[in-house]
């Protein structure tokens, strides 16, 4: 029955009704009823939940209810989860508080805490320089990497116990180099090192500079606070043989080697590869660990990955 039908019936209905309780008749000139009135209200405002188009809108609230109360779900559980990781921290240190763990700080005193140390290697802590005047004939891939290996670096020193006092010398703010370090390192401008287009000859005094180079006969024996070490800034692809090693002796500056030799052998494999030629993080990892251990199987064995075909003369291997 469609909804003319349902109204004829119902004024039907209705009419009875009125004459059964006493109610005159409804007449076209007259109109209806205030009760018949009501009643057709109520029919067709029915009619209209049925088949409103309005049906959609309710139906898309009831969706993005449903999808709130699953976000909700989850933001709670997530919230749960930190606060059971902080208690288990917490009951964790409580039962051993002898482990060494340092309390908690927040990261602003964490932040304020390394850069006072920073500044304190400016005048107290040991020296290195990265020479970075070597790069006009690299190209951008491997650009790439060694403002990565730069990165990297600075991250090791940041959380050194001890750390370095960084300098990156002949490297010029206009420079492919530095746009790269700008692409890639997240707030390489205000990192805390020196940067200046001076070589690193004419930046410090001659005699106080070692150049590290695998070229070198001389082993490093130990870490000097009166000595400025020189890492050249180059990378596997653009290693040239005994490049830094004759940079140095044009300069009559000395030169030394980690020492890999004294303490490590060649392990065999398939591929015979060995190879003291390290990116500029690796070797700064190992000047860090030493000047923290004084001890160059650890430090070396921080420093130098297995691929490099090196193990320590110790190991069971």
């Amino acid at each position: 029955m469609d909804c003319q039908s349902e109204e004829s019936a119902l004024r039907t209905d209705a009419q009875a009704l009125q004459e059964a309780e006493g109610f005159p008749e409804a007449r076209a000139d007259d109109g209806l009823s205030e009760s018949f009135q009501l009643l057709q209200m109520d029919v067709r405002y029915e009619h209209q939940e049925e088949t409103s188009p309005a049906d959609g809108v309710v139906w898309s609230s009831k969706n993005v209810q449903r999808k709130q109360r699953h976000w909700e779900r989850i933001v709670s559980s997530k919230k749960s989860k930190r606060k059971q990781e902080r208690e288990r921290r917490k009951a964790k240190r409580a039962e051993d508080p002898g482990n060494g763990t340092c309390p908690q700080h927040s990261k602003r005193f964490l932040k304020a805490l390394t850069r006072e140390k920073l500044l304190e290697a400016k005048h107290s802590g040991p020296r290195l320089c990265v020479d970075l005047s070597m790069t006009q004939h690299m190209s951008k891939k491997e650009l790439s990497r060694l403002a990565g290996q730069i990165r990297r670096l600075y991250g090791s020193n940041k959380k050194a116990h001890r750390p370095f006092w960084i300098c990156l010398t002949g490297f010029s703010t206009d420079s492919p180099l530095y746009e790269e370090c700008l692409r890639m390192n997240d707030g390489f401008s205000a990192y805390l090192l020196d940067v200046t287009e001076e070589d690193c000859f004419s930046l410090f005094p001659l005699e106080t500079l070692v150049y590290l180079t695998p070229d070198s006969e001389h082993p490093l024996e130990d870490i000097d606070q009166s000595t400025v070490y020189i890492i050249g800034g180059l990378v596997d692809e653009s290693i040239q043989k005994k490049v830094t090693f004759q940079k140095a002796r044009e300069y009559s500056v000395k030169t030394a080697r980690l020492p890999i030799q004294e303490y490590m052998i060649k392990r065999q494999n398939e591929k015979n590869y060995h190879s003291e030629i390290l990116a500029i993080n690796q070797v700064f990892d190992i000047l860090s660990t030493y000047c923290e251990t004084h001890n160059w199987p650890e430090a070396l064995k921080k420093g130098v990955p297995a691929g490099k075909g090196y193990i320590l003369r110790n190991s069971a291997e």
